[in-house]
């Protein structure tokens, strides 16, 4: 029975169904199927070119028409194992179970077809099917990541040298420009994604406590660990993990997720910025025809791309950080809790997209409104009082920090009032006249240089 999106009990299958299509063949039920069917597939072409005396190398084209069953994988297939699992109860047992299904109407195959599963544990192929779907995520998470970084380098550099107040501790603060401010982030996202790229995907294929018990009883002389690297380095493409208990132990998942997590904080860091900058009128934003800010508000253009995006970017890091804390641990060789918390790795990354996107389609919005970024500065004098007191220490005034926190903390200072100060100094002539020059609008240090080559 097709069930209208309408009824889904998570908005990912549901309001946000449309926005997290890219990882439906990454990490749905079909796309876990699909990933054990290519395990298999490769451990029992690779076991036929490993001279067991039992199984012959399988001609070129059997190895072609294995390979298909995974290129030519369909719903219908996946649904069909889904039909032997009704019966198994076991998940794994039905996709070895199709396989030799497969292979039964050819002769050569159907002689081989014991050997699909030999020696695994279902773990083997559920630890290398996920770090498979993980690959796939990873890259799909680092083009997000990497679509917002390049667009906060285009602020950076169009907005390099438009000055802009300061705020720490939400109070007025040495100036700065809106484009470095932009840099910063991109600076932090472009570390963040180097350490979720660098982050190696580990696989095991040695059986059911990670000994080889069962390969060697059947094959003592074969050297079952450098074949088992050689599947998971050369035929799947991940890391080796020598040293197991029943599972693949995780840690590199916790890696993973945690390196996520802190990319998706400097992104909270950044909607809740934004949605400040907004709120004092710094940005505006694209209306979009037909859009209503407030049921009962007409004149509200609410900032909810930005909301949106650190409510779901919140949401995707509680799912990631329980998954780090508790995939690593396993009672003694192994428990199924981690079996069933695995599921949910395509909601952890589906709550990624879809913050996102919703910051994405926020940046997309926002329009600089460069008056009010220009008022602030225009209304903030007293922040020249860091310029003025450190020239002060350069000439040796004495007590220069307590003079200027006399003049300024908590009054509004007006240029008069600080130039007349800066008249009064004892310092050389052409300091005082660098001194009066200034403005907040040009006491920027090297801001929109910084800006610029980011």
């Amino acid at each position: 029975m097709e069930i209208s999106s309408l009824m889904a009990l998570s908005p990912l299958d549901g309001r946000y169904a449309k926005q997290t299509e890219v990882l439906r063949d990454i990490f749905s039920e079909f796309a876990l199927m699909r990933a054990r069917v290519t395990v298999e597939i490769e451990w029992i072409i690779a076991l036929s070119e490993f001279k067991l005396p039992e199984l012959k190398e399988l001609s070129a084209e059997n190895k072609e028409y294995l390979r298909s069953l995974v290129s030519n994988f369909s719903l219908s297939d996946c649904e069909d194992i889904k039909k032997i699992e009704a019966t198994t109860n076991h998940d794994v047992k039905a996709v070895e179970y199709w396989i030799k299904g497969k292979m039964e109407k050819n002769a050569e195959l159907a002689a081989a077809s014991e050997f699909v599963h030999f020696g695994c544990t279902s773990e083997d192929i559920n630890n290398t099917s996920h770090a498979l779907m993980l690959s796939s995520g990873r890259q799909v998470i680092c083009s997000y990541l990497q679509a917002i970084t390049d667009k906060l380098k285009t602020f950076a550099h169009d907005w390099a040298s438009v000055s802009m107040l300061s705020r720490t501790h939400g109070q007025h603060a040495s100036p700065t420009t809106v484009g470095k401010e932009m840099a910063n982030v991109a600076f932090r996202l472009e570390r963040a994604i180097n350490n979720i790229e660098k982050v190696h995907l580990l696989a095991k294929m040695n059986g059911a406590v990670g000994n080889f018990n069962a390969h060697y009883i059947a094959y003592p002389d074969k050297d079952w660990p450098a074949f088992a690297q050689d599947v998971i380095t050369n035929k799947l493409n991940l890391e080796y993990n020598k040293y197991t208990i029943q599972i693949e132990p995780h840690d590199y998942m916790a890696q993973l997720f945690d390196a996520i997590v802190c990319a998706n904080t400097i992104l909270i860091d950044l909607d809740r910025d934004i949605w400040g900058y907004i709120s004092l009128n710094y940005f505006k934003q694209q209306l979009k025809e037909g859009e209503v800010g407030s049921s009962t508000m007409p004149h509200k253009v609410n900032p909810i791309d930005f909301e949106n995006s650190e409510g779901n970017l919140g949401m995707a890091n509680a799912f990631l950080t329980f998954l780090a804390q508790k995939l690593p641990i396993s009672r003694w060789q192994r428990d199924l809790t981690d079996s069933t918390v695995l599921r949910n790795m395509g909601v952890s990354f589906g709550y990624c997209v879809v913050g996102y996107t919703a910051l994405t389609r926020g940046m997309g919005k926002l329009q600089l409104n460069e008056q009010a970024v220009s008022a602030d500065l225009d209304n903030s004098w007293e922040v020249l009082a860091e310029a003025i007191q450190t020239v002060m220490r350069r000439y040796g005034v004495p007590h220069p920090y307590e003079q200027l926190k006399a003049l300024t903390r908590g009054k509004g200072i007006t240029p008069e009032s600080l130039h007349e100060f800066i008249a009064k100094l004892d310092i050389p002539e052409d300091a005082k006249q660098n001194l009066q020059k200034l403005t907040p609008h040009t006491y920027i240090g090297i801001a929109d240089v910084l800006a610029k080559e980011i």
